[in-house]
């Protein structure tokens, strides 16, 4: 059999299979994805770090005999460490930071015996709904190479959806699985808070709003792999309960007759592209066909007051970042270490009092009652993934003017006066404005994933989004599952036909 004609054929399962069994070897599957890395990431520029020579010493070495053992994987350069290769976090200052240690997700991603070739693109401290970093250039979306895969897990999203890789590690704090996901075609399970470990670095990531999880093109890779990583370690600030079955076993039971309500308003009030609102609807209709109740309806949250205690976080989160980052360059950080957005962004986290930020947090709680209010009646909510489809690269960049005003802004140190401005809410509100729905499940902690059934009349990916109770991912899995079976979209894969970008830049970082 030949490797190169037979690897999009299998997922991450399938091809783990056929190690066991001894009709493909890890070596053959490694070179195989090495040649996808090399043909198609000067086009994409998915990956910025390659790994090669490590992937090929951990092959020949012997791997754990672990459920992925063998397969192809890439990782999202952040939050995770990975013992002896660079993590820039998109960000200038860290372009020679190099960990000494894995951290407790990676130590549990390698015992499952994947083959990790590189690390993927990110936006500077994953930040952005796009993949467009200073340090690394843009990451493009092989569906159309003028428009954005998402962000933050974009670069990860990128590779899989083109086939360097049968799945990707990613992280998701405000929409970072599910965007990437929805813009690219792919399954995208962001787990309830907890549910992955976040040590030994960090307790709760964005004060509880992240955690990271795989982008997939198979709902039952995403269970394998939330099977075998899935489970607290030592000091985690909390425990959930343990699932009841593996997940595995979750996606071959029938998801019952669930009672499903659905919305397509922007809890923002700003508009929604037609198509994405096209998606709801096809799949609301599809959701009927299998048997499910579904009628609209929507949970009694204040999105303005949710986006603007969302981007509180960010500003302290950031402010607290840049801070911190005295430890890696050995003194204090000065706006020339990152990006302009990020230190304006900075500032304002220095501009808020610890009262005010507390304030802002309690938010999270009254959402996370109302949506504890909505599932007394329904057991998932349907809404969009994103409120408009994949955007065009640079095309949230801010402007010459928005770029002058920062410049000033952050030579002069004045956070105050932008805050005292009024600037805050239309930050927010201009933000999330095409990317409006992700940020509820991450403040309330519950899990939700994005599920490609919809593709727009210009053939972009436009996938729609479930949020389930908390702690209830075998809910989504068992009706991803369903929906996965009455509507394929594993063999539905874009044209690579299109010629590199020379602008963007090609992988320049080996790992020994």
């Amino acid at each position: 059999m030949s490797v190169f004609q037979e690897y999009d054929h299998y997922d991450a399962v399938g091809l783990a299979g056929l190690v066991r069994s001894g009709e493909i070897s890890p070596e053959e599957l490694c070179e195989e994805a090495i040649q996808r890395i090399e043909r198609f990431n000067p086009a994409l520029n998915a990956v910025i770090c390659r790994m090669y020579d490590h992937a090929r010493k951990s092959v020949q070495s012997g791997l754990p005999k672990g459920p992925f053992s063998g397969v192809p994987f890439l990782i999202k350069d952040l939050v995770s460490s990975y013992a002896g290769a660079p993590m820039t976090k998109g960000c200038k200052a860290f372009r020679n930071y190099i960990p000494d240690h894995d951290s407790e997700l990676m130590k549990r991603y390698r015992r499952t015996g994947v083959v990790i070739l590189g690390k993927t693109n990110t936006p500077e401290f994953g930040l952005m709904g796009v993949t467009e970093p200073e340090l690394h250039g843009p990451t493009r979306n092989p569906w159309d190479a003028e428009h954005t895969p998402g962000g933050s897990s974009g670069g990860s999203a990128a590779a899989v959806a083109c086939g360097m890789v049968p799945m990707a590690s990613g992280g998701d704090g405000g929409g970072s699985i599910r965007i990437p996901s929805s813009y690219c075609g792919l399954f995208g399970l962001k787990p309830s808070r907890g549910r992955n470990p976040t040590g030994p670095e960090h307790g709760q990531i964005w004060q509880g709003a992240a955690v990271e999880h795989v982008l997939t093109r198979t709902v039952r890779d995403s269970a394998a792999m939330l099977d075998a990583v899935n489970g607290p370690a030592p000091g985690d600030p909390y425990e959930i309960p343990r699932p009841e079955r593996p997940y595995l076993d979750e996606i071959t039971r029938s998801p019952g007759a669930l009672r499903i309500g659905f919305t397509t308003a922007s809890p923002l009030n700003t508009p929604v592209h037609p198509e994405c609102v096209k998606a709801v609807n096809h799949a609301a209709r599809l959701l009927e066909s299998l048997g499910h109740k579904v009628e609209e309806s929507g949970p009694q949250v204040d999105g303005a007051a949710l986006a603007r205690s969302y981007f509180m976080m960010y500003f302290g989160e950031i402010a607290a970042d840049i801070e911190e980052m005295r430890q890696v360059l050995g003194r204090k950080a000065v706006p020339e270490d990152v990006e302009g957005p990020t230190w304006t962004l900075n500032l304002l986290g220095r501009a808020y009092s610890a009262g005010e930020f507390v304030s802002s947090l309690r938010e999270w709680n009254r959402a996370a009652r109302a949506m504890g209010d909505f599932h007394r009646t329904y057991d998932l909510l349907l809404i969009p993934t994103t409120a408009y489809p994949p955007v065009k690269i640079g095309e949230l960049k801010p402007s010459p003017a928005e770029e002058i005003i920062m410049k000033i802004t952050n030579r002069l140190g004045l956070g105050r006066l932008m805050r005292l401005s009024g600037i805050v809410d239309r930050i927010a509100i201009d933000s999330l404005a095409k990317t409006p729905f992700t940020q509820l499940a991450n403040l309330t902690g519950q899990p939700a994933m994005s599920v490609p059934l919809h593709w727009t009349a210009e053939g972009l990916p436009c996938g729609v989004q479930f949020i389930a109770s908390f702690g209830n991912e075998a809910c989504l899995f068992r009706l991803a599952a369903q929906l996965e079976e009455a509507q394929p979209w594993f063999d539905r894969r874009p044209e690579m036909t299109y010629k590199p970008d020379p602008s963007v830049g090609a992988v320049d970082r080996r790992i020994m």
